[in-house]
């Protein structure tokens, strides 16, 4: 602990003294980075870039810390990756029309942040826009020669539990 500021040293210079001692008593010799230039010293900060920062160090998706009508646009722009991600049209009908509910209920609830400017997905454009990339994603149907050698195959568990 150190000792407490002398009432005749000003407090700046009381510091400046603490940091001489712990330089000539070797404190400051193996700090990681010694010697290296601090990384984006000479880029303008802006008033937020901190938050910035944390939010990369920690692997957060800005998405989380968006305000609600920002976060509902973002995730109506990339309502087409995640519908192709979909394996049924049930599901995909479930995260549009679900998208919409939370969508009627921002524009129901006092705004905050920046205004809201998304408008309602339409569920069957959505749902034809999903079929057709599911449709062309399909596999190529084989030749009908290989469907029946394929068809007669049988699987060994099957052949233990079925009689004929």
């Amino acid at each position: 602990m150190t000792k407490r500021k002398p009432p005749n040293m000003t407090f700046p210079g009381w510091v400046d003294q603490q940091i001489r001692l712990a330089e000539a008593q070797g404190a400051f010799e193996n700090l990681p980075g010694r010697g290296k230039p601090i990384p984006d010293l000479d880029r303008p900060q802006q008033e937020l870039d901190w938050v910035a920062g944390y939010l990369r160090r920690e692997n957060v998706d800005v998405a989380d810390v968006l305000p609600p009508a920002l976060a509902l646009a973002k995730e109506v722009e990339e309502l087409a990756e995640r519908l192709a991600r979909v394996p049924s049209e049930s599901r995909a009908r479930h995260l549009v029309e679900e998208l919409n509910t939370r969508i009627d209920r921002e524009y129901a609830r006092p705004q905050t942040g920046p205004p809201l400017r998304v408008k309602k997905v339409n569920v069957e454009a959505a749902l034809q826009q999903w079929r057709e990339a599911r449709a062309a994603l399909a596999p190529v149907p084989l030749p009908a020669g290989q469907q029946l050698a394929q068809r007669r195959r049988r699987r060994w568990f099957r052949a233990l539990t079925d009689p004929s």
